[in-house]
């Protein structure tokens, strides 16, 4: 069962508790505060009617009444309530006020909200009833109908209880008004009463509630200012160092373009143990190949992988050999590609892997890889521009391994093939004019040495 201290509701026994059988309060005039000096000046709406008393009878079946609400026996609570609510025409305006106060409360405990709200309802329906109990019964209604997401009722509610509220509000009642507004969509009055309530808790050098500062910085991204944003965010890991606000300032520094500090904040997450999610990984290491360090790119993934925090799946891995082609670190990508192509094989990587075979020049691999590539590209039922691409590009490698092997014939079918492609046209033509003068250079000087 949820808390009960998660209303700011007056307890009806607190309220009753300051009577007696000879209750003075029957004389008593609700005026304006005059004893102290109030910044809101405000007077009571009730100031020219008196409070009648409750009287001794009353007050013993409404205290029996709470006795046994507190004991656990709710049922008999609600019976003495209702012998009291029987003789409702002979109560006075207080103590119908009382009884239904006392029903509100005991419905809330009872979670039956409904009950609880027609109850407060009919407490700020009487008239001669003290401001104090108007004042916190508005201020119950309002957030019990926030609980029931009823949210211009809740407005209604507190607008009603600002205007006879008589002293500066706290900062969790500005709060409200702050939770209210953002719920009613009205971002920008949300915004003021938040900005209030924190300020308000800071002048006393105190720190305001996590829940206040979450609510500030969704309030200032509807308005569309992530700048705010990110120093409310920057607020909330001074306070509440969590994961998900390194996480969140990161992503924010890196919206208002302040990459470099969206790498910092991202690597001191990592080195802190903040970086579990396979998203946030695979986010970081493409930061850090985005500010020019492959290695580390690729140290995180491949540690992930390893560790199981991410999938060894075809992206992941592409991913990986990827960085590690970036950084140079040519056998530990090809040791990659050689893996993701078994688990996708559809010839992409196996080009790749080709050409990372050619740029070390292991020759025979380069030319065993393209062959690959091209089988399996010609499973595809259709070709799109890239693997167009791909397959232009590795007839080219097999002419320039081939020619390097001294293998010119089928070098020069190669860039043959590689010729009727647009994007290797030319330099297929060229390396084939090369390949055929070398071709007889070569078959001059096998005459002289014979």
């Amino acid at each position: 069962m949820k808390s009960k201290n998660s209303l700011l509701l007056t307890t009806a026994f607190t309220v009753l508790v300051s009577l007696t059988a000879n209750d003075s309060i029957a004389g008593e005039t609700q005026s304006a505060t005059s004893s102290v000096k109030k910044s809101v000046d405000k007077k009571s709406y009730r100031a020219s009617k008196k409070v009648p008393a409750m009287r001794n009878r009353v007050y013993a079946q409404l205290a029996r009444a709470q006795k046994l609400a507190d004991e656990g026996d709710k049922i008999e609570g609600f019976e003495v309530l209702a012998e009291v609510e029987e003789r409702v025409d002979s109560l006075n305006s207080y103590e119908r006020a009382m009884l239904f106060n006392f029903y509100g409360f005991m419905y809330y405990a009872n979670d039956d909200i409904a009950l609880a709200v027609d109850s407060f309802n009919k407490v700020i329906a009487e008239t001669a009833i003290p401001d104090s109990l108007i004042t916190s019964t508005l201020y119950s209604l309002a957030q019990l109908s926030m609980q029931q997401q009823h949210y211009k009722e809740a407005l209604a509610y507190l607008t009603q209880w600002r205007d006879i509220y008589a002293k500066e509000l706290t900062g969790s009642q500005e709060m409200l008004f702050a939770q209210v507004y953002y719920q009613d969509k009205d971002f920008t009055n949300s915004l003021e009463h938040s900005e209030t309530a924190i300020r308000l808790v800071e002048a006393k050098n105190k720190i305001p509630k996590e829940n206040w500062l979450t609510l500030q910085r969704a309030t200032y991204y509807e308005l569309q200012q992530p700048k705010q944003v990110t120093k409310v965010m920057e607020k909330l890991i001074r306070l509440y160092d969590k994961p998900q606000y390194w996480l969140q300032l990161s992503s924010m520094y890196g919206e208002i373009g302040e990459e470099d500090k969206q790498m910092a904040v991202m690597e001191a997450a990592y080195q802190a143990g903040y970086i579990t999610k396979a998203s946030d990984i695979v986010t970081l290491s493409q930061l850090y190949l985005f500010h020019g360090a492959p290695y580390k790119s690729a140290e995180v993934l491949d540690n992930s992988i390893e560790q199981g925090s991410i999938f060894a799946d075809e992206d992941n891995l592409s991913m990986l050999a990827r960085a590690y082609l970036t950084a140079k670190e040519y056998d530990k990508a090809t040791e990659v590609l050689v893996r993701v192509s078994d688990i996708a094989q559809s010839g992409e990587h196996d080009a790749l892997l080709a050409q990372t075979y050619l740029n070390t020049e292991q020759w025979q691999a380069a030319i065993d890889s393209s062959t690959l590539a091209l089988t399996r590209f010609a499973k595809h039922k259709e070709v799109n521009d890239k693997q167009a691409k791909d397959i232009a590009n590795m007839h080219l490698i097999l002419g320039m391994a081939n020619f390097n092997l001294r293998k010119f014939e089928h070098s020069l079918a190669s860039f043959a093939k590689a010729s009727k492609f647009t994007s290797t046209k030319k330099t297929a033509l060229q390396w084939g004019k090369y390949v055929e003068r070398e071709q007889q250079h070569y078959k001059v000087q096998l005459a002289m040495l014979n």
